[in-house]
This record gives C-alpha cells, structure tokens and sequence, in this order.
C-alpha cells in the first residue's frame, strides 16, 4: 500500500520534478529495479508496471537491460537516452504510455550506443530515434506512436546496417521506417507487416528510406497494407535524391492499397525488384501525380523480375533517365523477365509498361495481360515507348509468355480466408473446398503438411519460428497460396 500511495504522490507532483538521472558511467549492468532503488523519483515499481517518471540518461560504459516480462509505462514528454547499451528482451515486454492519449516523448540511441530489442511493443510514444550504426529488432511491435524523440518515422535511423525482421507496424502517425536524404543506411527490414502507417496523409510512403551507401538496403519478405482513405501515402522507398551511391534489393513482398507500390530513384541506384506481389496501390487522385506498381526515376540500372503487378494506375513507369532491365537473354545481362501485368491502368486506358525514357527497355518473356495468349498487336497496345511518342525509347517485349499465376486478390477473398495474420500458436483456416493444405517456408522448403481437409472452418495449430510463410490448398481443380505472418 505504501509504495502504491508513493507512486500517486509522485505522479501528482510529477510537474515539478525536472533533473534527469544519469547512470554514473562506471560500467554498470542496470535494470528498471535498480534504478528505481538509486532515483525512486524517476522509476516507480508497482505490482503491475514500471513507471518511468523523469527522463534518464544510460552513459557510455554503462547498460540497461529488460530481461523479464514486464510493462513499462512512461509519462507525458519523458525520453529515455541511450548512449551506453541497451536490451529489452523476454517473452512478453510492453512499453507504453501512461496515459494513451499523453504520448512519451520517445527511446533516443545516440551514435556510441547499441540496442537490441526482442518480442517488445513499442507504442503511444515519439518513436525511437537511431544514431547509432547498432541496432537489432526481432519480433516486436511499434504502432500508435506519434512525433517525439523521432520525427520522421516511428523508428528513424542515421547509420550502419539495422536489421528489422518479423515485426509489425501499425497506425503511426508518421511512416513506419525512414532515413536521411544523405546519410547511408543499408538496412535489413525482413518478414515485417506494415498497415495504415502515416496516418498524418502527407506525400511519405510507409518504408521511407535514403541511400545504401556501398552496402544494400534489402527490403525482403515484408507485407505492406495501406489505408485506402490515404490518398497520397505510398508504399515503398529507397532513392538516393543526393548523388549516394545506392543499392536496393527489394523482393518478395506483398504490397496493397497504397497510392503506388514501390519506387525508386537516382542516378546512382542500382539494385533488384523482384517476386513481389504489387496490387491495387490506386488510392492517388491524379493518375499523373503517381500511383504505379513499380516506378524508376534516373536510376541507373534496375533489374525487374518475377513480379505480379495487378490494378494499379500504372504498371511499371520508366521516367526520366532511368534504365531498367525487365528481360534480356543476352548472357552479359540475363534476366528471365517473368512479370505478370493485369488490369493496370487509367481514364480507360491499361499501361502495362511505360518507357517515358529515350532509353531502349529490354522486356523479353514477361506476361503482358494475364488470362490470355495475346496477340502480338494486344500486347503493344498496354505497351508505351518510340512506337506512341517519337522522342521516348523502344521497349523489347517479343517473345512475350504467360504462366499461371495466382492474384493476391483472389486468394484474399472469402474462398480462402486464414485469421489471425500476423499469427502465434495457432490459426483459422475456411475452406470453400475440399483440398490439401501445405505449409512452406520462404525457401520453399515444406514445413507442415496438413493432409487433405474437408470445404469448411479448421482450426489449425501451428509450431513455427516467426517469420513468412506460404500456404497452399491444392484441390483437383485449382492450387490457392496466401502468404502467412508468424510472430
């Protein structure tokens, strides 16, 4: 009872309390306990949380761990910062606000830090600012956050190589992911789901981010859903808009409903997009404004391959002077082409691929409109190049080929529903047929095969290691596949 009374006493007076704690530098190995012990006007234990009342600052030769399962709550404007080590990692951590609607300012790791964070929720705070080259995040969430200690991005980084990988991201106020326009950042953002962030609206896709530098920015494996009442919130980023150098793999991802897909740009880019899924990025109002599944601006050369690419306002635009590589069976530049385009389009007319450059576009064996065995003519039409306008440059699409592909759409929809995704222990699978149902890992490897089930609701159990998973249901008539989230 005492220390519930001292806490209130404390959170009543909390206006008045000003001088921040610092850890004495000396070294020391702290928890949210022992702090609490030498500044108990900073930290409060209760029997259900943590409460960080005053700003603290980790010193250089100095750490603070969070290794049991815990709740963390923080008051309005405080910011924890970090120039020493940090780790918050056990099963369950949750680090939140006090009071919701009275953010925190937010987790600030200055450039001598380093910081590990593992099965943690992030939110109701001002983001978590990175200067340092030092950071890992595994299995966490960071949603709800608004401006504060990072004003760019939920997590905004300056440096190095942070590696980001089954985590989810939902409803900030700003984009999820970001860095400078000059600072070279080759991140790794893998297995993550992204949903409806920058609820602000302005003109910054989700993953928002600046040059490589000589390393890659890999962007691989994530799913990232707009909110559809976002006009002009894009996707994904990476462009080096200062003359960095800069390289991109950006691979098998899902992304849906944003005002464009993915885009890149700058001279000095290089890199790969490929085995994504891009659909229904059409939320821009103004088809000139933007909106394609996968735009180049003066890139250099970018490889584009394997990528299903649905109703979107544009397909692939090729702006400026950028240079890209869609299929070549020239052994010095190889690429086995592979994209499917559907219904991508505007004011009634499809652009399935749009060379706005005076560039010649290599696009062998890629599948110009799906469902069909078209023309020579029918593909040209969603074509645009030399042939349309005189001073643009030629587009090399015959031989031309479609596979058999399967749209997200389509495998989205009530014949084949899966919830929870993102899941944990289990999950609900409805079938609108009999049929077997498989379960593979992003290698292709087979995981769990679940024999043939009957048209109805299963509920299945599941023991996996977080990351993307790919379920197929193969009846005698067709094979569905949807792509499942484990945390």
């Amino acid at each position: 009872m005492k220390k519930i009374y001292f806490f209130f006493v404390l959170l009543s007076t909390f206006g008045a309390l000003k001088a921040q704690y610092n850890t004495p530098d000396l070294g020391l190995r702290w928890n949210l306990d022992s702090i609490a012990v030498h500044d108990p006007e900073t930290v409060v234990v209760s029997d259900t949380a943590y409460y960080i009342l005053k700003g603290f600052f980790v010193s250089l030769t100095d750490s603070l761990f969070i290794e049991k399962n815990s709740v963390v709550k923080i008051a309005k404007d405080v910011e924890v910062r970090v120039k020493g080590h940090f780790t918050a990692k056990a099963d369950s951590i949750i680090i939140t606000a006090v009071n919701i609607d009275s953010t925190y300012k937010g987790l600030y790791f200055e450039e001598t830090a380093s910081a590990w964070f593992e099965n943690t929720s992030v939110s109701y705070g001002g983001g978590i600012r990175v200067i340092t080259a030092n950071f890992q995040m595994y299995n966490c969430e960071v949603s709800y956050n608004a401006s504060g200690s990072s004003t760019g991005s939920a997590i905004g980084f300056s440096r190095g190589k942070p590696i980001v990988k089954n985590s989810v991201f939902k409803y900030n106020f700003n984009p999820a992911l970001s860095s400078g326009a000059n600072t070279p950042v080759a991140a790794i953002f893998e297995g993550n789901y992204f949903e409806a962030n920058n609820q602000r609206g302005n003109n910054r896709p989700q993953i928002n981010m600046g040059p490589s530098g000589e390393d890659t920015i890999k962007i691989i494996n994530n799913v990232v859903i707009g909110d559809r009442a976002l006009t002009v919130v894009g996707g994904i980023s990476a462009s080096s808009l200062l003359g960095t150098e800069n390289h991109i793999v950006i691979s098998g991802n899902i992304v849906k409903d944003n005002r464009y897909a993915v885009t890149t740009a700058g001279p000095n880019t290089t890199g790969i997009i490929a085995d994504n899924v891009l659909e229904d990025n059409n939320t821009e109002t103004n088809p000139n404004n933007g909106g394609s599944g996968i735009s180049l601006y003066n890139t250099g050369l970018v490889h584009i391959t394997n990528n299903q690419i649905r109703r979107n306002l544009w397909g692939v635009t090729i702006i400026g002077t950028a240079m890209a590589n869609l299929g070549s069976d020239d052994q010095d530049d190889y690429n086995e082409g592979g994209n499917v385009f559907s219904e991508n389009g505007n004011g009634g007319v499809t652009y399935a691929l749009f060379n706005n450059t005076p560039n010649t576009i290599k696009a062998l064996h890629n599948c110009w409109i799906e469902g069909q065995a078209s023309t020579k003519e029918q593909a040209d039409s969603v074509i645009f190049d030399v042939a349309d306008i005189s001073t643009l440059g030629e587009v090399i699409y015959d031989p031309f080929e479609c596979g058999i592909t399967t749209s997200l759409t389509d495998l989205s929809n009530k014949d084949l529903m899966i919830f929870p995704n993102p899941a944990h222990d289990f999950i609900q699978l409805n079938l609108d047929q009999a049929g077997r149902v498989r379960i593979y890992d992003v290698n292709g490897r087979l995981v769990s095969d679940r024999g043939n089930l009957s048209d109805s609701s299963h509920q299945l159990s599941i023991n996996l290691n977080p990351g993307m998973y790919l379920i197929t249901v193969t009846s005698s008539e067709k094979m569905k596949v949807r792509k499942l989230l484990v945390e």
